[in-house]
């Protein structure tokens, strides 16, 4: 399957084979793709969090409006994101860079970033809403179906996860063998809706 059939054909898909498990080698491509998604300044601040302890994974459903594809789906994964990845020897960032380039960023990020609470936020939904859409879109290529998620109390998931005081939860996806399709689409605005040219009116 190309990228724009994944695209066309990926859905949120809330049923699942609760028998089925993804290899440890399928686990691992998807993961590896999804660390290929663009982060600003290569700080590659999303943190993926594998639910995988089934008593974990009740209390999530728990706390989730006691979604069914919480505890059936082969992977659930809370997307996070460190926001203070920026200031986290951020050399290594651009180790592989040419070393002046390498220098010139990673002394950037700090003045950059620092003191700026609502820009460090945006930055970490910017980066895991990009990594989520790759999550899915690989796990359509890969013959599965998939569910991002914002229905559940994001206090709540935190301490269950333990989550760091300078971390923030994106949303959750669930990943695993659908046993029912999703709805037919419920409708696309037209282009010229959502498209402006140069500037708004």
């Amino acid at each position: 399957m190309d990228t724009i059939e994944a695209i066309y054909q990926r859905r949120a898909v809330k049923h699942y084979d609760p028998e089925h498990e993804l290899t440890a080698e399928e686990e691992r491509k998807l993961l590896e793709a999804a660390i290929q998604s663009p982060t600003s300044f290569n700080m590659q601040n999303w943190r993926f969090v594998l639910v995988k302890d089934k008593g974990l994974r009740q209390q999530i459903r728990a706390a989730a409006w006691d979604q069914a594809h919480i505890t059936e789906s082969s992977l659930l994964i809370v997307l996070c994101a460190d926001l203070k990845a920026y200031g986290r020897e951020p050399a290594r960032y651009w180790v592989n860079a040419p070393e002046e380039v390498g220098k010139m960023l990673s002394g950037m990020m700090i003045p950059f970033y620092e003191g700026k609470h609502e820009l460090q936020r945006d930055e970490a939904m910017r980066s895991v809403g990009i990594a989520g859409q790759t999550i899915m879109l690989v796990a359509k290529t890969m013959g599965y179906d998939s569910c991002p998620m914002i229905g559940f109390d994001p206090g709540a998931v935190a301490k269950i996860i333990n989550l760091p005081g300078d971390h923030t939860i994106g949303f959750i996806i669930t990943v695993g063998k659908a046993t029912q399709p999703a709805w037919p689409k419920p409708g696309q605005l037209a282009l010229d809706e959502v498209v402006v040219t140069d500037r708004f009116a």
